[in-house]
């Protein structure tokens, strides 16, 4: 979509919804970056289209006499890219994807929702797993697509989409977390609950990189066991911050001194033409990390 355009449907998800927060919620953004559209506009046309306050935000009076426009441009580009899918097969077709929990769990469904507005023919199949059998599967052939951490196999193209930070989770009045940022070294000898299946990941490499022994007590790849365990005050533990929205948990989550980050692409076979609902729904899934969403913040 172009960036005005998106700007427009940010500016009319927000009116309609009333609040930033409310607006991004629905179209998967951050909130910031939907503030920022509207600002953008606002820069770009001299004028003041919002009023806000503490009840949320109200259209001005040059609000109100340029909404009609935007909402108009708005429903022709859709207009537009129905037949546009039309003349590409988008009217239906298949995709799989792999995916790991912490993108399936809060990063897909808005992905989809918001693709499905453009192409509600498609279907997608998701397969969840590891990093090592998202790689074999795209190898394979028996997904399209993936979502991996760098770096990755060489024989993949990849799509840079967001620096995820990993995080210290602790239970409730744990000695740390009375700090407001955690020093690596504070780890050694605590009761560990290390995520972690097959291949070495992230969790294993920053405790490496820092020299780190805590006393592992429990090994997992599911992201809400260890949650639970560190809950039950059984130990401490590691998780990226993507994970860690919405979640129902009663713990402390807390930054590193030296923070430390995980990169989350898409991978595709190199050399392998992507079939045209592919390349849209990478291309799409490209210009939203651009625009600043999604974010684990």
């Amino acid at each position: 979509m172009d960036s005005n355009l998106q700007k427009y449907l940010a500016l009319l998800k927000t009116v309609e919804c009333g609040s930033f927060t409310k607006a991004a919620e629905a179209l998967g953004y951050t909130q910031y970056s939907v503030s920022k559209m509207i600002a953008d506009l606002e820069q770009e046309w001299h004028v003041s289209l919002l009023e806000r306050n503490r009840g949320g935000v109200l259209l001005t009076a040059e609000g109100t006499a340029l909404l009609p426009y935007a909402q108009s441009l708005v429903n022709d580009y859709r207009i537009l890219q129905e037949r546009i899918a039309e003349l590409n097969g988008l009217q239906q077709g298949l995709i799989r994807i792999g995916v790991f929990s912490s993108v399936a769990t809060h990063w897909m469904p808005r992905v989809i929702q918001a693709f499905q507005r453009d192409f509600p023919g498609i279907q997608y199949e998701l397969l969840l797993g590891d990093y090592s059998e998202i790689e074999n599967w795209i190898s394979e052939g028996r997904v399209e697509c993936g979502f991996l951490r760098l770096p990755t196999r060489n024989e993949f193209e990849t799509i840079s989409l967001l620096q995820d930070e990993l995080v210290l989770v602790l239970p409730k009045k744990h000695p740390l977390a009375a700090l407001d940022r955690i020093p690596p070294v504070e780890l050694n000898g605590q009761p560990f609950m290390l995520l972690e299946h097959g291949g070495k990941t992230e969790v294993s490499e920053f405790l490496e990189l820092h020299g780190l022994k805590p006393s592992v007590c429990f090994t997992t790849w599911d992201d809400y066991a260890i949650l639970s365990m560190v809950e039950c005050g059984l130990g401490i533990g590691i998780l990226p911050r993507l994970i860690l929205q919405r979640i129902p948990y009663d713990v402390e989550i807390r930054s590193f001194t030296e923070p430390y980050y995980r990169e989350i692409a898409l991978a595709l076979p190199y050399r392998k033409k992507p079939s045209i609902v592919v390349k849209r729904f990478t291309e799409y899934l490209k210009y939203r990390s651009e625009a600043g969403t999604p974010s684990p913040q």
